[in-house]
């Protein structure tokens, strides 16, 4: 956030797609206080200080000692002694210049916290837990308490008496189009069938757009009750007007109230636990327990229970039983307090991930108001990645050594802690979950010791809208490559790591690197990929080569992750089809009805002038046999590619489009605005009159399909203008013309232009759907398109030139600069303008023209740290399905569900030689037979 208020899109580009600009906004104007900069705390504040709050203070009275290094990613050993926050506090402030960070060394008290509206307090104690939390809770200050012990973590919430969420899941409202409305008590709407409305029952919704039953359109929300996925009732409606045609449907979202009790009286409420594991509900309802006991322990004996210690086990069990004459659960998870005694002094680098990136999921909704916050305690365990036999869990001591290791080995102990020095890796990817796993592997010791070895892969340079998530770079770094500065990065935190960068993309070319050798020589791969195609392929490979893989992804506030384990659990799989989700072709290009249609056409338009075009026209240049390859298709085809190239050669004097002069490009463009807004449009309403009727009687403008009107240029409709400015620039671009962006003269330019006179004519045939169109390609060509061929084979015999090669542009949505989101805008609101299709602004049409992935890190940090507990899974040999977890997760709902993995499903695939295929059996089949 800048100091006047503005959001830095470039920045904060992924996370806006999550959150959005009144959100952050809101955020903008807090100031937060994480106390405690362990592990846990130094996870918080990293991805809240990404998250572009006003300022973060960090506040820790305590010293750096060893088993900090275990989860805290920015000490280092030479920190020993020092104080956590201050030496954090460098590294902290680096990783967002709009955020104003802080660190405070003194004693948390009253007067301090008045200054923030959220207060975060980790590796606190319950007294202080207590007396902060009910000071909060009387001031109107937000209250987080979030910990680990070992394997299990506590997160617990209270944002006071009246706390109004503006936004519960931030999901875009769901919008359909009407096909009719009946007149009667209740009046049912049917929608379209292009899509289900996604509506549901009691939702409010508003109408607009609606002729004849024109009273909807007045109405400022409309209860409603589903009775399909294409309809749903509404109120009475039999005094309406006749319904005639057209209307839009769209839910209005509704603010919500959510009441939390401060945390002694919360503390009493069982009710209050928001379970993510339903495998696990004694377990969490007895933690709820265990922690309460933790904190007498500590109280009493000034020290956490030792590690795989007895008689403190049997202490602590003594108090969770005593605690539970109140409680009065009808079962106590004993073996589980037991363990949390044995581990409670571990401090693992995953769990503090996981539980960091929920807990800064909380702050943020303290702050922006979006979003369901958390009601209000939640447990959380990974009790599986201990040795699956339980009598390795008898009495032994686990002693510091004095190494950077010595939180984890609290947990797991000395010999486990070689094993991760010894696994040798593979790590796809270094985008945001790549950074986080990188992190987590550090802290970890994966490949550290002198046996092991990490290998990271990834082909993408550093941009700036990475640095909002990917927090191992930093503005110095933007056009570097990723891996080599993530493997550098990690290198800072454990000096131990064993890694090596390339820069190879994952696929069939690169498999003379990544072969048979190199795959038999891993213990282990991790995805971190950011589409489906590609974890296919690693998949795939995995397979074959019978080897585990850990996959994990995001989308905004949800993620998922998933362990493939051979010969335990089925695979990724292949991909799934996404073809319900297509726009039909003729959708595009004669009846759009919603922004994503008219924001893929203007993709479709960008990729045809400036990308298609001149490839194939430098192809005719190079190649001798395209033209004879062109011919090959359909004559419809070949006609218009081969027309494009000879109008592409052939400059405007001489009848062709090749400018020769910035005036031509402009005197281009704003033909081409002429074609596109005005003369198809009135083509198509010549085809299709407006009051035109379908064979059953039924206006055909009705329904999804809307009526549309040719536009008149205006040179002064700054739409209008820009769409020119950008169209011209672009097409300067591909033939090595400057540009310019001065509207003054450009308005001379065009005070110049003549624009051909347009007539419609009746011979033009326009498809009404896609199957038409196909039908079309397939029908054999007249004598008069064969006679068109035979010509323009002639006159581009005699163009081939090298000196008018072109220069084909590929789209690039994050730069601001290059006019391709400027032309997309334009020529998108301006076709939504003909179909009076609501226009969106650059930001919404670059997260949908540019296929977006929204992403936040708070998810990242909670995904990376789910897949690095499986990981631990793996490495200690876990062959029971039951010991591993599948999770989806979506921070803005509190929704978890933490399952066991599918086993492999049987099935059979015959070769020629008649051999059956079982994944992971013995005859799994490679090759192609």
């Amino acid at each position: 956030m800048s100091m006047t208020g503005e959001i830095d899109e470039g920045f904060y580009s992924r996370q806006l797609y999550v959150l959005g600009h009144e959100a952050m906004h809101r955020m903008s104007n807090a100031n937060v206080l994480i106390a405690g900069m362990r592990g846990l705390g130094v996870e918080i504040a990293k991805n809240v200080i990404l998250s572009g709050v006003k300022s973060v203070t960090v506040q820790d009275e305590g010293q750096t000692n060893w088993t900090d290094l275990s989860s805290q990613f920015f000490l280092k050993e030479s920190h020993l002694g020092q104080n956590r926050a201050m030496c954090s506090l460098q590294q902290l402030s680096a990783l967002n210049p709009h955020v104003c960070v802080s660190a405070n060394t003194g004693t948390l008290d009253e007067v301090l916290l008045l200054q923030f509206q959220v207060v975060v307090l980790t590796d606190s104690s319950l007294d202080d837990q207590k007396r902060f939390g009910e000071f909060c809770h009387s001031k109107g200050i937000k209250f987080i308490v979030a910990d680990t012990k070992g394997l299990c973590g506590q997160l617990f919430c209270d944002f006071g008496d009246n706390f109004e969420v503006l936004d519960a899941d931030g999901e875009t409202p769901a919008s359909a189009m009407i096909q009719s409305i009946s007149k009667e008590n209740p009046g049912i709407v049917i929608c379209t069938e292009d899509r289900e409305h996604r509506f549901s029952d009691g939702c409010q919704v508003s109408f607009s757009e609606v002729q004849g039953m024109t009273e909807l359109n007045n109405m400022p929300h409309v209860e409603i009750k589903v009775r399909s996925q294409y309809s749903f009732s509404i109120g009475d409606t039999s005094n309406f007007s006749e319904y005639e045609r057209g209307g839009i449907v769209t839910e209005v979202k509704q603010s919500s109230v959510f009441h939390f009790k401060p945390i002694s009286e919360a503390l009493l409420d069982n009710d209050l636990l928001k379970m993510n594991d339903f495998g696990k509900i004694s377990r969490h309802m007895t933690l709820h327990l265990a922690f309460q006991a933790l904190h007498s322990f500590v109280k009493k004996e000034q020290r956490l229970p030792r590690p795989r210690c007895q008689s403190d086990a049997d202490d602590l069990l003594a108090t969770v039983r005593e605690l539970n004459t109140v409680a009065q659960l009808q079962e106590l998870d004993e073996a589980a307090v037991r363990i949390l005694s044995y581990t409670a002094q571990g401090d693992l680098a995953p769990l503090n991930a996981f539980i960091g990136g929920l807990a800064a999921q909380e702050v943020i909704k303290a702050c922006s108001r979006k979003f369901t916050p958390l009601q209000q305690w939640l447990y959380f365990d990974a009790l599986e990645c201990l040795p699956e036999e339980e009598d390795q869990l008898a009495e032994c001591p686990f002693p510091a050594k004095g190494t950077r290791y010595d939180g984890q080995i609290a947990v797991f102990g000395s010999e486990f802690q070689e094993k991760l020095w010894r696994q040798k890796y593979f790590l796809v990817g270094a985008g945001a979950i790549g950074c986080e796993l990188l992190k987590n592997f550090a802290l970890i010791g994966l490949g550290a010791g002198e046996e092991g070895h990490i290998t990271l892969t990834d082909m993408d340079f550093i941009e700036r809208s990475n640095l909002n998530r990917q927090f191992l770079f930093r503005f110095q770094d933007i056009g570097k490559p990723k891996s080599e500065v993530a493997a550098m990065a990690v290198q800072v935190m454990n000096p131990e790591m064993n890694i090596t960068a390339h820069q190879n993309r994952l696929d069939v070319d690169s498999e003379q690197v990544y072969d048979y050798k190199f795959f038999m020589g891993l213990d282990g791969v991790a995805a971190a990929l950011d589409n489906v195609e590609a974890r296919v392929y690693l998949d795939g490979r995995c397979v074959q080569h019978q080897k585990p893989l850990l996959e994990g992804g995001t989308l905004g506030s949800k993620g998922h992750t998933l362990v493939v384990v051979p010969h335990l659990t089925e695979s990724y799989g292949p991909a799934k089809s996404s073809s319900n989700d297509s726009i039909p072709l003729c959708t595009l290009k004669n009846f759009p009805h919603r922004i994503e249609h008219t924001l893929q056409w203007a993709r479709d338009q960008f990729e045809g002038l400036f990308k298609q075009t001149p490839e194939n026209v430098n192809l005719f240049l190079s190649d001798t046999g395209f033209v004879e390859r062109t011919l090959g298709h359909s004559d419809a085809e070949a006609l218009e590619v081969l027309g494009g190239v000879w109008s592409s050669l052939v400059d405007m004097k001489s009848g062709g489009q090749r400018p020769t002069s910035w005036e031509d490009c402009v005197r281009w463009a704003r033909c081409k605005w002429e074609t596109l807004y005005n003369n198809d449009i009135r083509q198509l309403l010549h085809c299709f009159p407006r009051e035109q009727v379908t064979n059953t009687g039924l206006p055909f403008w009705s329904g999804s399909k809307r009526c549309p009107h040719p536009l008149i240029f205006d040179p002064n409709n700054t739409t209008h203008l820009e769409y020119v400015v950008a169209a011209a620039n672009l097409y300067g671009q591909i033939y090595g013309i400057k540009g310019a962006t001065d509207c003054t003269s450009m308005r001379k330019i065009l005070e110049k232009v003549h624009v051909q006179t347009f007539t419609p004519k009746s011979s033009v045939k326009i498809h009404l759907t896609d199957k038409e169109m196909e039908e079309e390609k397939g029908r054999e060509s007249d004598d008069t398109e064969k006679a068109l061929l035979e010509e323009l084979k002639g006159k581009l015999a005699s163009l081939k030139s090298s000196a008018m090669q072109m220069y084909p542009i590929d789209f690039e949505k994050d730069d601001d600069s290059n006019f391709h989101m400027d032309y997309i805008v334009a020529a998108s609101n301006l076709r939504a303008e003909n179909y009076n299709i609501p226009a969106v602004d650059r930001h919404q049409s670059k997260g949908i023209a540019g296929r977006i992935i929204p992403a936040i890190a708070t998810t990242t940090a909670a995904v990376a740290g789910l897949m690095c507990l499986e990981l631990y899974k793996l490495v200690q040999g876990h062959q029971k399905i039951s010991s591993y977890r599948t999770a989806y997760i979506n921070l803005a709902v509190q929704y978890f569900v933490l399952s066991q993995p599918s086993p492999p499903q049987p099935f059979e695939a015959v070769c020629k030689a008649g051999i059956p295929s079982i994944l992971w059996g013995v005859g799994q089949i490679i090759a192609v037979c």
